[in-house]
């Protein structure tokens, strides 16, 4: 007998319900200490007891989702927030900050994060027949939408895996490509086909995404690089912008203050030479910068991260 609609909604709530549970359970036993872990090639586990520090880091093209617990992920001056009940999905080599809201040791916080291979997404939109829609240039590289039935679905099927360790290496690439094709189905289809494959209307910007990466402290010289990308210099500004919720100015600087953070904690260099390493010709200039970002002066900072990773078993930069 056909189901009445209110029945199939009930239906579809107590089954994303059930989903949830699981995905907690799995998450819950395949990582059983604060932290993060990769139990499957591109598959992040991350466990928190208590609420964290806004960590720094630089995004891949990642598929996000919470089984407990919420966070908050800032993108220059915007922020994302989601849940159990959302996903994220995020572009290649963004300097995003994150902090996990919602932990305890009851109820710690539990999340995936599964990287997105950009070949696998092309080869899922050639065969879907997804076109690229040539007046979505200007594609925020990031953004929170409702996680839906199927989807969470596929995830929790993925993670499952971990626990049939002799079917994981041939069924987690069909699944994953399950998931990049109810992904280009969902909200954030149009999104996904301009920040994965590069298209004609990104290939500037991630040129340019790529070599402020490589070249973060060096001088920048926009005039020059959008003439090189064959933009004009306001186009590019207004296109990297939309892209990446940054000038590019501010994206260079933003680079150059995670990497001086991770050279202070994990090389042990002062602040004045680390600020000359990063491109920093001014130390009182560095100095304002990092505590601007990170609240505290750079040595203040590393101290706090230093009792902060002995705390949480060797947790410092992200």
């Amino acid at each position: 007998m056909d189901l009445m609609p209110h029945q199939q909604a009930e239906r579809a709530t107590q089954k994303a319900q059930e989903n949830t549970e699981e995905l907690v359970e799995l998450i819950t036993r395949a990582i059983r200490e604060d932290g993060t872990a990769e139990p499957l090639n591109g598959l992040f586990l991350q466990r928190a007891s208590s609420p964290r520090e806004p960590l720094h880091g630089v995004s891949d093209l990642a598929l996000c989702v919470i089984a407990q617990g919420s966070k908050a992920v800032f993108l220059g001056q915007e922020r994302y927030q989601y849940d159990p009940a959302h996903y994220l999905l995020s572009a290649a080599g963004l300097p995003l900050v994150g902090h996990v809201l919602e932990a305890s040791k009851r109820r710690p916080y539990l999340s995936l994060r599964l990287k997105l291979d950009p070949a696998l997404v092309g080869a899922v939109m050639a065969q879907a027949g997804h076109p690229l829609q040539p007046n979505q240039a200007n594609v925020r590289a990031i953004k929170v939408s409702t996680l839906d039935a199927g989807l969470l679905d596929a995830v929790v099927r993925l993670v499952r895996l971990l626990e049939n360790p002799t079917e994981a290496p041939f069924l987690a690439s069909l699944i994953a490509r399950e998931i990049v094709y109810r992904l280009l189905r969902g909200e954030q289809g149009d999104r996904l086909r301009h920040i994965a494959p590069p298209s004609e209307y990104t290939v500037p910007i991630v040129m340019a995404i790529e070599r402020l990466h490589k070249d973060f402290d060096q001088p920048l010289r926009i005039d020059t690089m959008a003439r090189e990308l064959g933009m004009s210099t306001s186009g590019f500004h207004h296109q990297f912008k939309a892209v990446t919720a940054m000038s590019p100015l501010q994206f260079q600087k933003r680079l150059r203050l995670q990497q001086a953070r991770r050279l202070m904690f994990g090389e042990g260099l002062d602040a004045a030479s680390t600020a000359y390493r990063v491109g920093y010709n001014d130390a009182s200039q560095f100095n304002r910068e990092y505590k601007r970002l990170f609240g505290v002066p750079p040595m203040r900072d590393v101290d706090r991260l230093r009792d902060g990773a002995r705390q949480n078993g060797g947790l410092g930069v992200d």
